[in-house]
């Protein structure tokens, strides 16, 4: 953990989303001013889009029917735990780009000058110096391998976790990958069956190590989440929000429960506050974290 070059991550599953609080982060540091410096955590793939596919049908013709992005087979921990550290202790380091489809491969083509396509990875390139503090999203902010010996949540100084509960992020992969990705139910199934043993051992025990969590819950019938026909929207849930040690962030339970209509205590760091109220409560409580964190890396 680093004092002078924070780094912050949120992690949370395929569909989980990531993206909303990835928004939230984007209003606070515009708002405070902070640059941040920003790595996305595809770009820790090990496996371009055709090799992940050819790796996926290797696995399977030897008998192996996990192989996922979630594993560390298909993926660079070392890579992550890397650049937190090395950002921690300089301020800067390596990062690169996964593209995810012609647009941004033309993009960073032009940037970069390299003629790479969708499914690929740009070249590594250097952290511009002078940032306030790195900013991760993705798969595995917070991952931990002991066979590579490797923690990465030891080089995080603000670990957010985004955990909906386990039917409802199935539901809202299985509307995102459809809409998106033109995927039919059958393949989206697969995909999530295929990642189980990876969920359990790699992404799960991040909620564990995270500094603050917000999990989603819906108040409607998700029973069966492969015939849902919509995802529940913000105000048929509620959200769970823990803190592992409230007094390390200074939070102040009263305040929220005066901000946050509604909004009620289950256990000593564990507020719930309506579904509707998600956007708000993440900048109420994660801007002033962020802003006690500059100040003290400026000090």
């Amino acid at each position: 953990m680093s004092q002078k070059h924070p780094v912050v991550a949120v992690t949370g599953s395929s569909g989980a989303g990531t993206t909303f609080v990835k928004r939230a982060f984007e209003n606070i540091f515009r708002r405070e001013g902070i640059n941040p410096a920003i790595v996305e955590g595809d770009s820790f793939h090990s496996l371009s889009r055709v090799e992940f596919g050819e790796a996926v049908k290797k696995a399977e013709a030897q008998g192996n029917n996990n192989f996922s992005h979630f594993g560390p087979e298909a993926n660079d921990f070392a890579a992550i735990e890397r650049i937190f550290k090395d950002y921690g202790e300089t301020g800067v380091g390596k990062k690169r780009y996964y593209l995810h489809n012609d647009e941004e491969a033309a993009e960073h083509n032009k940037r970069l000058g390299c003629n790479q396509s969708s499914g690929e990875f740009t070249p590594w390139e250097d952290i511009e110096p002078g940032s306030d503090l790195l900013f991760y999203e993705g798969l595995h902010g917070l991952v931990a391998d002991e066979k590579q010996g490797i923690d990465v949540s030891k080089y995080v100084d603000l670990g957010v976790g985004v955990v909906p509960s386990v039917n409802l992020e199935w539901i809202q992969k299985i509307h995102r990958d459809h809409a998106e990705r033109g995927y039919d139910a059958e393949v989206i199934v697969d995909t999530i069956l295929r990642r189980m043993p990876d969920y359990v051992h790699y992404i799960a025990p991040q909620f564990s190590r995270t500094d603050i969590n917000f999990q989603r819950v819906p108040t409607v019938d998700t029973s069966n989440p492969f015939i849902a026909r919509d995802i529940p929207t913000p105000d048929e849930s509620f959200v769970v929000i823990r803190f592992a040690n409230p007094q390390k962030f200074c939070i102040d339970f009263p305040y929220l429960l005066n901000m946050l209509h509604d909004s009620f205590m289950t256990r000593r760091n564990t507020i719930v506050i309506p579904g509707g109220k998600m956007s708000m409560a993440m900048e109420i409580i994660l801007a002033p974290i962020i802003h006690r964190m500059i100040d003290q890396a400026k000090k």
